[in-house]
């Protein structure tokens, strides 16, 4: 259906465009009722309502722990409430660097400089000069006063530390001058103390953002020479509550009492680490006089990069960071399914922001919002429960979702159908997504059914258009022919970062995340509405956009007949990561092999295409069995928890998916197969037969659970070619 967007929101303009393609998990008779529940949901979207609650979440600065995040919670609380939703407000408390406390850097030889740590105020952005915004700071920073010599550490991450070992320079006392981007910002500080510097300063490069890629703030949407990025440093080996791995930080003047870590045994950061702008680092940069940085070292600035200052060139560096309890509240809006009400579909988003937020996370928070709305004004109720969730201090180490999934875990495991992740979904104009293989197959066709402003395209068609698809591209699996995949868009793998690691990778529920990109001034004091209505979205069309294909997803695994996961795609995936990981041993271990493993992936993809030719002729057939179906579903919920496994990783038990998890070493990227990947990044082959057999395992369950699902549809084991191999 073709869509125009008003001022008002979306007006109904016409016949479809192309003929409705089917939608996966309905019964033929059932696919014409979703598709009207569907086009009334679509003419609910309005981008007034979205540029209203945009502008309500971040007109001011709301930082986890402050008064107006507080603020921030009640309206949203409130908003859903009006919208028809029950909503309960989760508190926790955790061990949290709450304000920025002091932080200094200056030359001291051969002159006295301070160095600015604050971005200027701009006067034709309103924002910049509310006395609310704090200098730039990394939270979780250790304490420290030191004046010492500089060394460059390029990125800060493993392998330039490596790389200055091996050219014979050492960091030991001194502060390490790193440059934002290849990892996470955590590992900087964490690899940097681990070689033995007394402190490290982090600052933004114009080469990765700023005058090299455009035209800078507030001209243009680079960052400029005064923007600074905030960011956390926590670098656990697990996910939430620095102090309750495992266990939720419920109120410690609750009636539940939660044994906490003493705060000294935790792996807090014990050097002095701060963030600057390019416009300060230049001092220390240019001043620098030690040998010329290798190839790939040189920075964007006016002048040739140094690995050592010198003993003539003296820093100044002063953290003084207090930690304590911290209260932080999770919102979650439910509306009761009418038809299966334990069976949740779940969206979520942060809500607190290092200043404004408007692009991160609160385009996300705002989206969501009109969702409750458009949701709560259907007339009828979906048939499965759907939440929405809005979660705290996220920006400091994604805190409030881990709680909320610690503490839920029992429930989630039993309940939960998917989770979808929308932090700053609508900060662009550009659609992309990352997802858990289970799920791509709907975020593909839910953007199939909506159209994208002002153009004739959908949105799936415009995704295509800007990110380019895998034309019938292949993946081979050992012993059979290739194995062609449809053209689609490329689909991301989740990694760090954001709110759905502890549901994916944790609890092992099938986990999404999608929106709009585009330009963005990170963590800085300008993400404000002056900065989203000059170079986001000055029409607010996009936030429309977004909610129609959230909304869609959403009343799809809620109304669906049998859940329309993609079960065929965990083999396809399987292979493809199985065959990355052999590759990555091969090259310290040339005759390495994971064969039988794919071999069990073949069988595996035999029982998935097998189990979706059944399910299709059962919803053609229109004689559904609701106990069958409801058996069927529950198999469904579990698919993904066969990756689940009770050791964990080598490098953290709470990661415990053996399908998917957050690099180890940047904090961000995703790993597939990660103890493969964590094995391989330590060229070590010693514990290959148990992380073989672990996977084994794990693929033979999942395989097992599809068999019983054959088997409930009429099939049987041996026909299926069974689950052992």
């Amino acid at each position: 259906m073709k869509y125009t967007f008003m001022a008002g929101g979306l007006l109904l303009c016409g016949l479809y465009a192309h003929a409705q393609k089917s939608i996966s998990g309905f019964a033929v008779s059932n696919q014409s009722k979703q598709e009207k529940v569907e086009q009334e949901y679509r003419t609910k979207q309005s981008s007034e309502r979205y540029k209203t609650h945009l502008q309500k979440l971040t007109s001011v600065p709301h930082l986890a722990g402050t008064p107006e995040n507080e603020k921030v919670r009640d309206y949203i609380a409130d908003v859903m409430r009006k919208a028809g939703w029950q909503v309960e407000i989760f508190p926790h408390d955790i061990y949290l660097s709450k304000s920025p406390g002091e932080s200094l850097v200056e030359v001291v030889e051969p002159i006295r400089m301070p160095l600015n740590n604050r971005e200027f105020i701009i006067k034709e952005d309103k924002y910049s000069g509310d006395p609310r915004l704090t200098p730039g700071w990394n939270s979780y920073s250790g304490t420290g006063d030191v004046t010492t010599e500089v060394v460059y550490a390029n990125y800060g991450r493993k392998e330039d530390f490596e790389q200055l070992k091996a050219m014979g320079v050492s960091v030991k006392g001194k502060i390490v001058l790193a440059r934002y981007g290849g990892n996470f910002r955590g590992y900087k500080a964490k690899h940097a103390e681990a070689a033995g510097a007394a402190g490290v300063i982090i600052y933004t490069d114009p080469a990765d953002n700023g005058y090299m890629k455009g035209v800078t703030f507030p001209e243009g949407s680079q960052p400029n020479d005064n923007t600074i990025q905030r960011g956390s440093l926590l670098t656990v080996d697990y996910t939430g509550d620095p102090l309750t791995p495992f266990e939720p930080a419920l109120p410690l003047d609750g009636p539940k009492k939660i044994k906490r870590l003493d705060p000294k045994d935790a792996a807090f950061h014990k050097i002095p680490v701060t963030p600057l702008p390019w416009g300060s680092a230049v001092e220390i940069l240019k001043r620098m006089t030690g040998k010329a940085v290798p190839a790939g070292w040189q920075g964007g600035l006016p002048l040739a990069y140094r690995l050592e200052g010198g003993s003539e060139l003296k820093v100044h560096l002063k953290v003084k960071q207090d930690k304590e309890f911290v209260r932080i509240y999770e919102v979650v809006g439910t509306l009761t399914g009418s038809e299966f009400p334990d069976e949740w579909i779940i969206a979520g988003c942060h809500y607190d922001a290092w200043s404004y937020g408007s692009t991160d996370p609160n385009s996300g928070t705002a989206m969501l919002l009109t969702l409750a709305e458009s949701l709560g004004k259907l007339p009828q109720k979906p048939k499965r429960t759907v939440k929405i969730c809005h979660w705290d201090a996220e920006e400091h180490g994604v805190i409030g979702s881990a709680e909320w999934v610690e503490q839920m875990r029992d429930e989630l495991s039993a309940k939960a159908v998917a989770y979808m992740n929308y932090d700053a979904a609508v900060s662009g104009k550009i659609f992309g997504g990352s997802s858990s293989p289970s799920l791509k197959k709907l975020l593909i066709e839910a953007t199939q059914s909506v159209q994208y402003p002002d153009s004739n395209k959908t949105v799936y068609e415009h995704w295509m258009a800007q990110k380019g698809g895998r034309k019938g591209s292949t993946v081979g699996i050992t012993g059979t022919a290739p194995v062609a995949i449809a053209d689609e868009p490329t689909i991301g793998n989740l990694g760090g970062g954001s709110d759905h690691i502890a549901f994916y990778m944790h609890a092992g529920i099938p986990s999404l995340s999608a929106g709009v990109s585009g330009p963005t001034l990170y963590h800085s004091q300008y993400d404000d509405l002056f900065f989203y209505n000059k170079f986001v979205d000055s029409t607010y069309k996009m936030g429309p956009m977004v909610e129609q294909v959230v909304g869609t997803m959403s009343l799809r695994l809620a109304n669906a007949d049998i859940l329309p996961y993609d079960v065929s795609r965990y083999a396809t995936d399987l292979a493809t990561h199985l065959k990355t990981a052999e590759k990555a041993i091969k090259v310290y271990k040339s005759d390495y092999s994971v064969d039988k493993l794919l071999a069990q992936v073949e069988t595996l993809k035999q029982n998935a295409e097998q189990f979706e030719s059944r399910i299709k002729t059962l919803l053609t057939s229109e004689q559904l069995d609701k106990a069958k179906l409801a058996a069927i579903n529950k198999e469904l919920r579990n698919l993904e928890k066969a990756f689940l496994d009770p050791k964990g990783m080598a490098y953290g038990s709470w990661y415990r998916s053996l399908y998917a998890s957050s690099d180890p070493y940047s904090g961000y990227a995703s790993w597939m197969l990660p103890a493969f990947q964590y094995e391989a990044s330590l060229k070590s082959t010693a514990n290959l037969p148990d992380i073989e057999a672990r996977h084994a395992k794990a693929i033979e369950t999942l395989n097992t659970k599809i068999v019983t699902m054959n088997q409930q549809l009429g099939g049987s084991a041996s026909s299926l070619g069974g689950a052992k191999n």
